[in-house]
């Protein structure tokens, strides 16, 4: 049946709603930044630019690095923008804009998604400057309570330990990212577990003039430990959406990575004096291994 025109909404132009993309305006390969500065960042590496866009906070570069076509796309802040970005990205290449219709799963295409973003350490071992790729995130957020995610035992089991270890009234969701894209950008990172919040101050522990419910949260989440067959895992970093990009690149398919600067070490009290160098750095390293 044909999407109706208040679910898939679309600009005069034909371009979709919030991103005000056109279907071939994108490519297979997107890397994905907060930050709308930082897409000038990341395509000031590409041999050319073929298409600009901008509206709101999600502003794209379209081009070229060394014979390869990306896509930069900046989210904004948060899960909640997330399941504008990953729905509208996925409806530019799975949703055909004048039937308005789903294309059939054999035309499907599965894109490659990777974010490029800052975080903050959870351990005092993972030091400020460092370069970490997610392989489960943990959602302390509710986007899920919206959406039929299907979890493994081994996630359910480690999202409960996170609930108990908090104290939080609700279970979190848990979901392991792309093997491909951890194993072909995350070589010589540190792998780790990563928590998103729904905020920054009190959902990751911080206080100016509101104390937190949790204010020993930082402990709290430092602590967790799950074990199975596969080994004993740990909580590392927090940041505000790779568990949404997980979550929702499973659900649609897609091959989806979490690379993050540790620009802070919360256990430690360190921030980096070069958060801008250890940022752009990581997007060099991207580039080389895309």
């Amino acid at each position: 049946m044909p999407i109706p025109s208040s679910e898939l909404i679309l600009n005069r132009d034909g371009s979709i709603y919030h991103l005000n993309l056109l279907p071939d305006h994108i490519s297979d390969t997107i890397i994905t930044v907060g930050d709308p500065d930082r897409v000038a960042l990341v395509s000031q590496h590409f041999d050319s630019i073929e298409t600009q866009v901008s509206k709101r906070e999600f502003v794209t570069h379209v081009g070229y690095y060394r014979g390869k076509r990306l896509t930069v796309v900046s989210t904004g802040i948060g899960t909640d923008n997330l399941d504008i970005v990953l729905n509208e990205l996925d409806a530019l290449v799975n949703v055909d804009f004048v039937t308005r219709e789903v294309c059939p799963i054999e035309e499907r295409i599965n894109l490659r998604i990777i974010r490029v973003g800052t975080s903050g350490a959870l351990q005092a071992d993972i030091p400020v400057g460092s370069h970490l790729v997610s392989e489960h995130a943990v959602g302390l957020e509710s986007l899920m309570q919206f959406y039929p995610l299907v979890e493994t035992g081994a996630e359910i089991e480690f999202a409960t330990a996170v609930q108990k270890a908090v104290g939080l009234d609700y279970r979190p969701y848990c979901v392991l990212g792309s093997d491909l894209l951890r194993e072909q950008l995350g070589e010589g990172m540190i792998t780790g577990n990563t928590v998103t919040c729904p905020g920054f101050y009190g959902p990751q522990g911080r206080a100016l003039r509101l104390q937190p419910r949790f204010p020993d949260l930082i402990e709290r989440l430092g602590q967790v430990q799950y074990s199975n067959a596969e080994g004993t895992f740990r909580l590392t970093n927090f940041e505000m959406e790779t568990a949404g990009y997980y979550a929702l690149g499973r659900m649609l398919g897609h091959e989806v990575v979490s690379l993050n600067a540790i620009v802070a070490n919360r256990v430690t009290g360190e921030f980096a004096d070069n958060a801008d160098q250890v940022v752009n750095d990581l997007i060099a390293k991207t580039l080389e291994r895309l």
